[in-house]
C-alpha cells in the first residue's frame, strides 16, 4: 500500500471514498467492526474521532457523551479506558432504539493495527491540543504513513498554531473556507505550509470550479463532505442518493476527489458506473 500523501497526489486517481465514522450502516459507528466493514465494501479512508481518557489513553468517540452510543449520560473523558472497554456499543448510529452490541470503545492503538497497510485514516480530534500525541502513537504504531491531521486554516493564528505542532511524519490537510472575494487570499495562506489535501466549504460550487487549475497546480486535493449537516448546504448524501449526478457528479466535475460520506457503498456504485 502506498504512502497517503502519494496516493491522494496521483492526479489520474478515481476519486477517494471517506468511510464517516467507518462504514457505520451494519455495525456501531467509529467502532473496529465499522473499520473493518468500509475496508470490505471498498472505501479509501476511513474518518474517526479521537478523544482522551481519564487516565490519558487514546480512544474513538465522536460524542462527547456517551448517550446516543451506549445509553449512559456521562461525559466519555470522564472515564478510564478500562471502563470505556466495558461498554457496549449500540448498533449503527446509536439512539435509544438500537440494539446493543458486542462491540466495544476502541483505543486509538487497536483502530492502527486493523488500518495499518489496509485503508487510510483521517483523524478528527476532538480537542486539536492532542496533536503531537496522536502523531507520536501514529509513529509509534507504524501508522504514520496512513494517517492525516486536520484543523482549520482560515487565519495567521491557525497557520502559527499549525506550525507549532510536533507531527513529523504525519500528513496534514487542512480546513478552509473558499469565497469568490477571499480565495486568492486563503491560498495565499495556505502556500506556506502547503497541505496535501484541503477540506473545502464554498460560497458557490462555481468558485470552485473557477479555481480548479490553480488546486491542480500546487496539488492540492479537494475533500468535501456529503453528509447531512448544515455545513454541506445542498450537497447532501441524501439528495445524492436520489440524483447522484447532480450532487456527487457536479462535484467532480468542479475539482473534488475525495468524498466523506455516511452511504460509501452507493458512492462506489456511482463512481464504478460513471467510469465505464
Amino acid at each position: 500500500m502506498t504512502h497517503y500523501v502519494d496516493y491522494i497526489a496521483d492526479q489520474k486517481r478515481a476519486p477517494a471514498i471517506v468511510a464517516h465514522r467507518g462504514a457505520w450502516h451494519g455495525a456501531p459507528e467509529n467502532s473496529l467492526a465499522a473499520i473493518e466493514r468500509a475496508i470490505a465494501v471498498g472505501a479509501d479512508i476511513v474518518e474517526l474521532d479521537i478523544r482522551k481518557s481519564a487516565d490519558g489513553e487514546l480512544f474513538i468517540m465522536h460524542d462527547d457523551t456517551l448517550l446516543r452510543m451506549a445509553g449512559i449520560d456521562r461525559d466519555a473523558e470522564t472515564f478510564t479506558m478500562a471502563e470505556l472497554r466495558a461498554i457496549s456499543l449500540r448498533e449503527d448510529d446509536g439512539g435509544e432504539h438500537r440494539t446493543t452490541t458486542d462491540q466495544r470503545i476502541p483505543t486509538l492503538k487497536q483502530a492502527f493495527e486493523i488500518i495499518r497497510g489496509r485503508i487510510f485514516a483521517d483523524l478528527d480530534l476532538k480537542d486539536r491540543g492532542l496533536f503531537s500525541q496522536v502523531a507520536a502513537c501514529a509513529r509509534d504504531m507504524n501508522a504514520a504513513s496512513y494517517v492525516d491531521l486536520k484543523t482549520n486554516v482560515m487565519t495567521r493564528e491557525e497557520l502559527d498554531w499549525v506550525r507549532a505542532q510536533h507531527i513529523n511524519g504525519v500528513a496534514f490537510m487542512a480546513m478552509s473556507k473558499f469565497t469568490a472575494e477571499t480565495i486568492y487570499q486563503t491560498m495565499a495562506l495556505l502556500s506556506e505550509i502547503k497541505p496535501f489535501m484541503c477540506e473545502i466549504r464554498f460560497d458557490s460550487l462555481q468558485t470552485i470550479k473557477a479555481n480548479r487549475q490553480m488546486f491542480r497546480d500546487v496539488n492540492m486535493a479537494l475533500w468535501t463532505n456529503t453528509l447531512s449537516m448544515e455545513a454541506s448546504g445542498e450537497w447532501v448524501d441524501k439528495a445524492a442518493l436520489v440524483d447522484p449526478d447532480r450532487i456527487w457528479g457536479s462535484l467532480i466535475d468542479a475539482g473534488v476527489s475525495v468524498f466523506q460520506t455516511d452511504e460509501p457503498e452507493a458512492l462506489k456504485t456511482y463512481l464504478e458506473g460513471r467510469r465505464t
